[in-house]
């Protein structure tokens, strides 16, 4: 994940340089990238907004947080998302609805577009992410979302990539992907190298709730096998995606 998906830094540059590459970026972009496109930015306004998007990747937060957190209102707020939208740094995977399942949450799921550039935003090393559950395990959510926009975009049939959640987040999937034929895909990244019945539970429900229309349940974990789960439900190591 901290090589991240920018060909120079994982292709070219020596794992102990990677760091500084990154961070190096991340400057660039705000002193000047940004300019150039939208000029009279506020560069420290930008940086903090940005920290608050890294801290909250892979995550459901309300824009009335995010804007609070980098102490800007909703009106700068949504100019600043809008420009790292179109700077492709970030990326806005929204909710999936149906008239069979109620009480979907309906905000979108924002991520950064690749888990290295979360590290470099937020100071982040390898012992900071592995010893923190809930960053490695939305840092991995931001990677799986990395490698399957890549694959949707070369996909033939069509591939919508949603999120999935009910309110109060009674039940959530990860990542769900609907084909123009109406197919569903759901898809769980779990840091961590077993799986168990259980973590299939939100998969069998909606398996449950769409029937013919689920095609397969996915767990994605950090262990080396393939293995079924339940119907239409199987486990599989993350490396998958590129297998």
């Amino acid at each position: 994940m901290l090589a991240g998906s920018f060909p120079e830094p994982s292709l070219r540059i020596p794992v102990t340089a990677r760091r500084r590459w990154f961070a190096g970026y991340v400057e660039q972009m705000i002193t000047r990238d940004v300019p150039a496109v939208a000029p009279r930015r506020d560069p420290e306004l930008l940086r903090r907004y940005l920290s608050v998007l890294a801290v909250n990747t892979a995550r459901i937060a309300a824009e009335s947080t995010l804007w609070s957190a980098a102490g800007i209102n909703a009106k700068t707020a949504q100019s600043y998302q809008a420009l790292f939208q179109r700077m492709f740094v970030l990326d806005l995977v929204p909710a999936w609805f149906s008239n069979r399942i109620k009480r979907l949450v309906k905000a979108p799921k924002r991520y950064l577009a690749d888990p290295a550039l979360v590290a470099a935003v937020l100071g982040l090393g390898q012992e900071a992410i592995l010893y923190g559950p809930d960053m490695l395990g939305r840092l991995l959510d931001t990677f799986v979302a990395a490698q399957l926009r890549a694959e949707i975009a070369s996909s033939s049939n069509d591939p919508r990539l949603y999120h999935l959640r009910e309110e109060q987040g009674r039940r959530e999937i990860d990542l769900l992907i609907e084909t123009a034929g109406g197919h569903l895909i759901g898809i769980e990244v779990k840091a961590a190298a077993t799986v168990a019945t259980s973590d299939a539970r939100h998969l069998a429900w909606l398996r449950d709730q769409t029937g013919d229309a689920f095609t397969a349940g996915i767990i994605l974990h950090t262990g080396p096998h393939v293995f079924p789960v339940s119907d239409r439900i199987i486990a599989a190591p993350v490396s998958a995606l590129w297998s």
